[in-house]
């Protein structure tokens, strides 16, 4: 009983302390808000003006910033990626078709995102479903299986989600296995796909529940298994096992490749390229530097490899990612796409919008405090093709190659400053002979181990 007492003194007390909007205080803002001469001139301005981003443009700024390089890496053509989040995967490739193109002597190329994308998706719903099964004696309300059955399946994904299913099923050009509706706009495919996945989880657990063996509840995930596959050849067509590739080279010959998909990936992959020399590298301000992080179970393939970076300062990241321009290797980067971006323009700086003098508001936040609050985090992947620098080859501005279209942006590519660099760069996928010593070294320490719902997934 005085137990109960005491929890109850407790909640009065913070009750108490606690502050409800009432009419002195409602007063209060009335006068504070009437008081300020530029009030009204604000509000006739924004009222009628549906987007407030277009009164806060910095137009002096966007003449100040250019589309000129000093060093940029030899690519052209852009992709488009739709209505769709798979911009993890086009980078992912889009990183290597120069290579492609120079390889077959042709202008331009792309490859069957469908088809990764197909078995993308056929390896998360597999991976979902044994997670389920993993967790099927916790509680259908603890965090885990939360997580789980909260986004079964989705579009996105990092790098290391494009190594663990292009090494598994390979690749094909994009004539072997073009674009469909629903590849280009997932939403309907995801819906579904993560309807049945729910409702087939759900079983799984009320099987083991009421004493199912193991080996039934197997054949039942088989069943399941069975209804995704025949959902997504629906719905993406089935993807070829073999393929014939017709193409015209630039000396007006037309050429003919058959293959496989897992052929033509070891032909077209350079050996390199692989978690082995390559290495994601992060800036989190929010933890130490020079120490590898691993958000747990974040993968497609049961079998593949996590989400794995390695945190490291900004400058440290910027020496590296010149280093590789230089050396005409574009790289797989994210950032957070969406913040102070002109996309008419095509450019990308911390005061592109304005919008503390627009509104009279105080909005600043350091990144740390962005990332701890939700604020911000990486939600969109680019290649990372250009830097240009000054007299001293201190960095100035960079270049993205982006996959919205070529009518998006420049022609398709995105122009950021330096300083937009700092605020909102958060990763890159960078062959590891262009760390320091020191960020080599790093790499021997044992991985953090991080949560599947860390602020960073």
């Amino acid at each position: 009983m005085r137990k109960i007492i005491s929890l109850s003194i407790i909640s009065l007390a913070t009750v108490a302390s606690a502050q409800t909007i009432d009419q002195s205080q409602l007063q209060k803002y009335r006068q504070e808000f009437n008081a300020d001469v530029n009030s009204v001139m604000r509000q006739n301005a924004i009222i009628t003006e549906s987007k407030i981003k277009d009164l806060a443009l910095n137009h002096q700024l966007q003449n100040e910033i250019d589309h000129f390089f000093k060093y940029r890496v030899d690519v052209k053509g852009i992709t488009d990626q739709k209505s769709s989040g798979r911009c993890w995967m086009f980078t992912s490739m889009n990183v290597l078709r120069p290579n492609i193109m120079k390889k077959y002597d042709i202008n331009s190329f792309d490859f069957s995102h469908n088809y990764l994308y197909f078995y993308d998706l056929l390896e998360k719903s597999n991976l979902f479903l044994e997670n389920i099964m993993k967790s099927s004696n916790s509680d259908i309300n603890d965090r885990e299986v939360v997580a789980y059955f909260s986004s079964p399946v989705d579009d996105g994904g990092v790098w290391n989600l494009f190594f663990n299913v292009a090494d598994k099923y390979g690749f094909v050009p994009k004539e072997v296995m073009a674009e469909t509706a629903h590849s280009e706009n997932t939403g309907q495919l995801r819906s579904l796909l993560n309807e049945r996945l729910r409702k087939g989880g759900y079983e799984l657990r009320e099987m083991k529940a009421n004493g199912k063996k193991t080996k039934q509840l197997r054949e039942e995930k088989l069943r399941i298994m069975s209804d995704v596959y025949r959902l997504l050849c629906y719905t993406l067509g089935e993807p070829p096992t073999e393929f014939t590739w017709r193409y015209k080279n630039n000396k007006g010959e037309i050429k003919t490749l058959q293959s496989t998909p897992m052929e033509f990936y070891k032909e077209n992959v350079p050996a390199n390229y692989s978690p082995d020399q390559y290495v994601m590298i992060m800036n989190d301000p929010t933890r130490p530097y020079y120490q590898i992080y691993d958000i747990e179970n974040y993968r497609n393939t049961l079998e593949g490899i996590n989400w794995r970076y390695l945190n490291l300062p900004n400058e440290e990241i910027k020496k590296s990612a010149i280093s590789s321009i230089k050396n005409n290797e574009a790289m797989y980067a994210s950032c957070d796409v969406g913040k102070q971006l002109n996309s008419t323009k095509g450019m990308m700086d911390p005061n592109m919008y304005d919008y503390a003098s627009l509104l009279g508001i105080d909005f600043s936040m350091d990144k740390k405090a962005r990332i701890l609050t939700r604020q911000s985090g990486s939600s969109h992947a680019m290649a990372l093709i250009a830097v240009d620098t000054d007299d001293n080859e201190q960095p100035v501005k960079w270049e993205f190659e982006n996959s919205w279209g070529a009518n998006n942006g420049n022609n398709g590519y995105l122009t950021f400053t330096d300083k937009w660099f700092d605020e909102y760069m958060f990763r890159i996928v960078i062959r590891k002979e262009y760390l320091s010593a020191k960020a080599l070294k790093a790499l021997d320490n044992k991985p953090v181990q991080l949560p599947m719902w860390d602020y960073m997934f």
